[in-house]
This record gives C-alpha cells, structure tokens and sequence, in this order.
C-alpha cells in the first residue's frame, strides 16, 4: 500500500539505491557513475582538474549534487580526509558559539544552523557514496547554487553575529 502511494520517480530513486545496477544505464546511472569517480581518485587523486569521469562528463550534476565525487577523484583519499576535518572543525567551531551565546535565542539559533549543515552534509555525502537514497541536497558552500549558497551564508552571518554578541550587555 505504502509502494503504490509513491510516484514513479519517487519508486525508482528507491530501486537505485537497494541496487543501483539494476539499471545502470538508467535509473542507477549517477550512483553507479559517482562510485567509480570516488574509487578512480585512489590515495592521492589525479591532480587538480586531471579527473576523467568529470570532464568527459560520466558523471551528470556534477558541479551542483556530485561536487563531491569529481572533488575526491581529483584529489584523492587524502584530500578527501582533509575535507572531511576542515568540516569537522566547522561544525565543532559552530556548536561552541552556541555554548558561548549569552541567550538562549543565541543558542539555539547556533545549533539550528549548525544542524542543517550536518544534515547536509551527511546527506549529500551518503549520497555521491550510495549508502543514501539520491534526493539531491548540495553539499554546503561546495556545491553550485545560488540558493543555497545564500542561504548558507545567511546562516553563518547569523552565527558569526551570535559569537561577536557574547560580550555586549543589555541594559533596560
């Protein structure tokens, strides 16, 4: 009941991701294509702009949903774990603003932000690795998108106005 209720593309997102090689030519394309340019990259990478699959256009939205992909091809395991902590480090830098904000509206408004990125984050990055269903969330402040650039940047003024706060008293 619950399988006749989805819509067509809802049904083959949720194949793709059970078994992408189903169909890899068709609805498990992008995952089967974003495996291969993650394992292509190696320990190293192939250099700067050196990838294959993303030039020669294997891999489809690239630059906006699979910016992860064409990034760890090019620069490899490595790069990627480099990655991976300049993220961590975001995230841990923006849940301490939130243990230093001097109200709660502070506080919550620092966790709010820094969880959407995380969700972001681990979403698109299960994605592009197969371990999540394809639904198409960027990667923040990587992935191509006016939107969602702004908005990621709204947030992290908002962050950043939360930590230049901490001192200022309020008198009434």
């Amino acid at each position: 009941m619950l399988w006749e209720g989805l819509k067509e593309y809802q049904r083959n997102r949720l194949i793709a991701f059970i078994d992408p090689t189903v169909d890899p030519k068709g609805i498990g394309y992008n995952i089967v294509q974003s495996m291969i340019t993650v394992g292509s990259g190696q320990f190293f990478g192939k250099g700067f702009l050196s990838g294959t699959q993303g030039p020669l256009k294997f891999l489809p939205e690239r630059h906006t949903d699979f910016i992860f992909p064409i990034f760890a091809e090019e620069w490899g395991f490595f790069g990627c774990l480099v990655l991976l902590s300049l993220y961590l480090i975001f995230f841990i830098r923006n849940f301490k603003v939130a243990t230093i904000a001097k109200d709660s509206f502070g506080n919550l408004l620092s966790i709010g932000f820094t969880t959407i990125f995380i969700f972001y984050f681990f979403i698109n990055i299960g994605m592009t690795l197969g371990i999540m269903p394809v639904v198409g969330i960027p990667l923040p402040f990587m992935s191509y998108g006016g939107t969602t650039l702004l908005a990621n940047f709204i947030g992290i003024a908002l962050i950043i106005n939360v930590r230049m706060r901490r001192f200022e008293l309020f008198y009434p």
